[in-house]
């Protein structure tokens, strides 16, 4: 069983898949702080100083506070400024991997565009032809 295993890790997929959710992981992380550190406060700031993390609509009667967090704990709250965020994150993040795709599309279609360059003939064909052309001389 322990040797199943070590086949099924030591397979490409495998191993191709975990190194795609470690750095999957981490990039999403980076869209965020992007999202969150420097595109959203820079939107707050264009609609004039709003936070749209605050932004939401109170679905209880008892919700008087003015932050989301407060908000939340004193009631049911629709919290479309946060999912405004988030909206955001997502297109940066798509826009990202789109232009990732495209140039990976792009190098792999120049490089089928190369002409092969013919392999070299075997050793007895490159020996015969050298015989033959100094008997030629």
């Amino acid at each position: 069983m322990l040797n199943e295993f070590k086949a099924f890790i030591a397979k490409g997929n495998v191993m191709d898949l975990a190194v795609g959710v470690i750095i999957g992981g981490a990039f999403g992380l980076i869209v965020k702080s992007l999202t969150d550190d420097l595109i959203m406060p820079v939107v707050g700031a264009i609609f004039g100083g709003l936070d749209f993390s605050n932004y939401f609509i109170p679905l209880a009667d008892g919700v008087t506070a003015t932050t989301l967090d407060a908000a939340k704990e004193q009631g049911a709250v629709l919290a479309y400024g946060n999912f405004f965020t988030v909206l955001i994150n997502f297109l940066i993040l798509a826009w990202i991997i789109f232009l990732m795709v495209r140039a990976v599309n792009k190098i792999r279609a120049e490089e089928e565009q190369k002409p092969a360059e013919p392999a070299p003939p075997p050793a007895d064909v490159a020996l015969l032809t050298e015989i033959r052309d100094l008997l030629k001389k």
